[in-house]
């Protein structure tokens, strides 16, 4: 008797008509036929429609395809995204970075909440260095944001784990452009992690926030200065009660040292704020900082050619991106790479020599 088995996974192995299974259901593995089950994609004409109407659902799985490395989920994901992209551009992009235990978390909670009752949709997105490297990201499951997770105006989203920090800043620079495309007014970007995530988020926002401590002189000495260049306002955070005063020294000290650096935006004088993230004091004053910035930003033309320079530099990140992949897949590289290791390592050959060695068969081969 012929049995036909049936699966709810999409996984889901098929007995073939015309061959009897064995008794336990496996038949032997030269008569039984693995097969997985294509993977039906939505229509991307339907979801992108979905996601222009404000879906949050479907913006999730959108943002899911964006974040896979499937190749058939990379091809969709840029489908959907050629379609949306004439919706993009419209929010005003906010990054922010601090020190660990700055409270970033905190100031976006506060300053979302602020943007979220004042009707603004507001999406909060993460760089997260640390989940290229342990696979897991620091801002999990949303716990460090429950109340504004729960705001109707906030959506939040932590940054893809695993793969490369490059990897990283592609998907979460096509997720923004998916918020933006479902109605996205403000996109924050914070970056979790430190070092080379301030300089990634630079180059997709249009405004960089950096939120410091008190305490000036402690607090620059474990800063690089390159970081401060990047900043369009630096935020003396945690200024209330008995720290309010010493919260406004510090202001006044972060903004001499802002006067002898290079403005992070043509046209923009950066200068030093207080706030106090639980007592929600000059978190309004600061959006109208910013709501100053993109105006005059706007009328100097400043704004727009940022956003072009930034999207040519991403271009030649992914160009970058894109050959040091195909180099270190290749065949022969992946064959020989460790044995060209090894001779330079010894001495028998210098780098350059393995290097010429690997590109001038790389080369042959592909011209075969």
């Amino acid at each position: 008797m012929v049995k036909e088995e049936h699966s709810h996974h999409e996984s889901a192995l098929h007995v073939r008509k015309g061959i009897a299974s064995s008794h336990d259901g496996f038949a032997s593995p030269q008569k039984r036929r693995f097969r997985k089950k294509e993977e039906q994609l939505p229509d991307a004409g339907e979801l992108a429609a979905k996601i222009l109407a404000g879906e949050r659902k479907d913006l999730a799985k959108a943002i899911t395809f964006i974040e896979s490395n499937a190749k058939s989920h990379y091809n969709y994901g840029q489908e959907l995204l050629q379609q949306l992209l004439p919706h993009t551009g419209k929010s005003i992009r906010i990054g922010i970075t601090g020190v660990p235990g700055a409270g970033k978390s905190t100031f976006i909670e506060a300053f979302g909440h602020m943007l979220c009752e004042s009707g603004l949709k507001t999406a909060v997105l993460a760089i997260d260095p640390s989940s290229s490297i342990s696979g897991g990201s620091i801002l999990g499951d949303k716990t460090r944001m429950e109340s504004l997770a729960r705001h109707p105006n906030a959506f939040i989203r932590p940054s893809p784990s695993g793969g490369t920090l490059g990897g990283v800043h592609r998907k979460t620079r096509e997720t923004m452009l998916l918020c933006e495309a479902a109605g996205f007014e403000v996109i924050l970007i914070e970056t979790v992690g430190v070092g080379q995530s301030e300089f990634m988020v630079r180059g997709m926002v249009d405004f960089f926030l950096l939120i410091v401590l008190t305490g000036a002189g402690d607090e620059l000495q474990g800063m690089k200065k390159g970081i401060m260049e990047l900043a369009d306002a630096i935020v003396v955070n945690k200024a209330d009660g008995p720290n309010k005063q010493l919260a406004e020294k510090t202001r006044r000290e972060f903004n001499q040292i802002l006067h002898m650096l290079q403005p992070a935006t043509k046209g923009w004088a950066s200068q030093a704020f207080t706030c106090s993230s639980i007592q929600r004091n000059g978190i309004l004053e600061l959006w109208e900082v910013i709501q100053e910035f993109e105006e005059k930003t706007k009328a100097a033309g400043t704004f727009e050619e940022r956003r072009r320079l930034q999207t040519k530099e991403w271009l030649h990140t992914l160009i970058v991106e894109q050959l040091k992949a195909n180099f270190y897949q290749h065949p022969y590289v992946t064959h020989h790479l460790t044995e060209m290791e090894q001779k330079a390592m010894t001495g028998e050959i210098t780098p350059a020599q393995a290097l010429a060695n690997l590109f001038s068969n790389v080369y042959k081969q592909n011209e075969q």
